[in-house]
């Protein structure tokens, strides 16, 4: 493919970026590199960026230009685009309850752990490939401008907050609408099976399970952004979402649906279990997420490729 000299005096030729100042981009290798690509090519034209493998740096800036976007967005599309994601994730939760139900009276521990594994991504892949807003997704993603010093941390908690609170509104919903239609999805059993596993453990047993989900999800945000928009994304969250399942970890907004389905199926939950658990598995996801991806991502990434190249 040929490419074209970008002549900066020609209003032909100038990009988007021409007509909105940016913010400083931090100085490293990879930033210069950047800056020199954006001063010999022109915009359309395919850069490292765009490729299959992308480099840590470009993975970095996209995460950065997502979080910023997000944190910019109108309160209220944030609250229904998290109502949305609460709502389709009811989808793994009938799925994990339908196949717990059918394998619920055999002895079978391993084969019905993976079935359940099998089916539990399913749900995610819609939410997140949907577009729409995961609370877990933001522990990391929306950290990312904070920490690059071009988001504010009020801005973050908003998004945290909003995000969260539509995420749990849209999850009882879907609660609701699963237990009216327990007639023919016929999984009441399995939603009750589920219900014991969230609530029977510890508050730290609880936490380090909900640290590892929000990780591995947080994880999952970064390799959608790592890989072109092709099937390889979808794999990407069906393989740290099959993690989760397979290890039986607690993830806050899937648990939020099947907690809720529950509690409002069976009389063997209390309100006080159902509190319980949305609170620790809330705190351990973002901690899971915001720790071990945000902040380690950042550092590895900005602090070691620091360069002294003027721009």
């Amino acid at each position: 493919m040929a490419v074209q000299p970008k002549n900066g005096n020609d209003p032909e030729h100038r990009g988007p970026e021409d007509n909105h100042p940016s913010e400083p981009e931090a100085k490293t290798e990879r930033g210069v590199e950047r800056e020199a690509e954006d001063q010999d090519f022109v915009p359309v034209i395919l850069k490292r960026s765009d490729e299959g493998l992308r480099h840590p740096d470009d993975i970095l800036e996209n995460a950065i230009d997502e979080g910023l976007e997000q944190l910019n967005r109108p309160v209220l599309s944030l609250f229904l685009s998290a109502m949305a994601a609460g709502l389709i994730l009811g989808f793994t939760a009938m799925s994990v309850a339908v196949v717990q139900s059918q394998l619920l009276y055999l002895d079978l521990p391993i084969p019905a752990r993976l079935a359940t594994a099998l089916v539990y991504p399913l749900g995610f892949v819609l939410c997140i490939m949907s577009g729409t807003q995961l609370f877990t997704e933001h522990t990391a993603t929306a950290v990312y401008p904070v920490l690059d010093r071009r988001g504010k941390p009020t801005e973050l908690l908003r998004l945290w907050a909003t995000v969260l609170v539509g995420n749990l509104v849209g999850a009882l919903m879907s609660s609701w609408f699963l237990v009216a239609a327990d007639t023919v999805i016929n999984a009441k059993a399995g939603y009750v099976e589920i219900g014991h596993h969230l609530v029977m453990y510890s508050s730290g047993d609880l936490f380090i399970s909900a640290l590892l989900a929000g990780w591995l999800m947080a994880l999952g945000a970064w390799l959608v952004m790592a890989t072109p928009p092709t099937l390889s994304q979808m794999v990407s969250i069906y393989l740290v979402t099959f993690i989760i399942g397979i290890g039986g970890l607690h993830h806050s907004i899937a648990g939020s649906v099947e907690i809720f389905t529950a509690y409002l199926i069976s009389d063997h939950f209390l309100l006080s279990q159902v509190a319980g658990f949305l609170g620790v598995a809330i705190f351990g996801n973002l901690v899971g997420g915001s720790i071990f991806v945000a902040l380690l991502n950042y550092g590895h990434i900005r602090e070691t490729q620091k360069t002294e190249v003027d721009s």
